[in-house]
């Protein structure tokens, strides 16, 4: 989805520090520094405006050799020695909603859910799911738990999962007490010396799916927009991806041979007010000059 949504990104950078900030006082490390303003590093209650830049600490993304679609994760590790971005996205479900992976990987059952088949709407755990996908392949995939550890490196996997919960228990109740429903979210993280941190950003509409009075509040809006109105092109995606898995092709994108339609101008405002609204109510102030939440819901809802 490549258009370009204006104030998405500084929209983004205040949901992530502000959550970066969430977590910190709560006892969850993570590489998170400050936001940018005039050179300088700050917090994000300093910031004279919504900030576009976050200042981090740097961690090693060594090479990750392949053929094909087999990686070689024991040279990733060889270069990485003490301080490295796990190569692992760690997913988080507290529910399933429409649209979620899940739902074509598993059946109800692997769940201990009394369904025969995937319900229409969302459907609530009384337990979030934990699962691993790889984070640098071309196409990501789904991890057993033990093909996650190996991944891994040095880094524990039980310690990745309690983290992943911790991180979700922070972000439900944070969206909780803004009105708001959270869905499912993930992760990345980083191994510095023994210590686990939470890296990349976290808590996002991009990085989690929310929902607000029972209607989509993620990017998940544009791909189910994307899926409605240029549905071809979507195909195209699905049979690139299905062939480079056959033919063990990495790179996906060059077996396809559609490119997606530029969104209206109409649904691009739409979506800047949902994120700008979407991160006023959730960090409780009122930093994007945006609708209210409710009626850039209501025009989401139009789409």
């Amino acid at each position: 989805m490549p258009d370009q949504i204006s104030e998405k990104g500084a929209s983004l950078c205040t949901m992530g520090a502000y959550n970066f900030e969430l977590l910190e006082s709560e006892g969850v490390a993570t590489h998170y520094r400050g936001v940018i303003e005039g050179g300088e590093v700050i917090r994000l209650a300093d910031a004279s405006r919504p900030p576009w830049q976050m200042a981090i600490d740097l961690t090693q993304v060594p090479d990750l050799p392949n053929e094909g679609r087999d990686y070689d994760y024991d040279h990733y590790h060889e270069a990485a020695g003490h301080n490295y971005l796990i190569p692992l996205e760690i997913v988080f479900r507290n529910e399933v909603p429409i649209g979620s992976s899940l739902r074509s990987r598993t059946a109800p059952e692997d769940h201990g859910l009394d369904f025969d088949s995937w319900p229409e709407g969302a459907v609530d755990l009384d337990e979030p799911i934990i699962e691993f996908s790889t984070k640098y392949e071309e196409s990501d995939r789904y991890l057993t738990r033990e093909e996650a550890d190996a991944i891994a490196g040095r880094a524990d996997i039980d310690a990745l999962a309690d983290l992943a919960r911790e991180v979700n228990r922070i972000i439900t109740e944070q969206a909780e007490s803004a009105g708001l429903t959270h869905q499912d979210g993930k992760i990345e993280c980083l191994y510095y010396d023994g210590e686990i941190r939470v890296a990349d950003v976290v808590g996002t509409f991009d990085e989690n799916r929310f929902s607000y009075e029972g209607t989509q509040l993620s990017k998940e809006v544009l791909r189910q927009h994307h899926k409605r109105t240029q549905p071809e092109w979507v195909q195209a995606v699905k049979a690139a991806k299905a062939e480079a898995k056959q033919e063990n092709v990495a790179n996906w994108k060059s077996l396809c041979d559609r490119d997606p339609q530029p969104l209206d101008e109409d649904v691009l405002t739409t979506a800047r007010n949902m994120y700008c609204a979407g991160a006023n109510a959730y960090t409780g102030q009122e930093l994007f000059d945006a609708p209210p939440l409710s009626s850039a819901i209501g025009a989401v809802q139009r789409l």
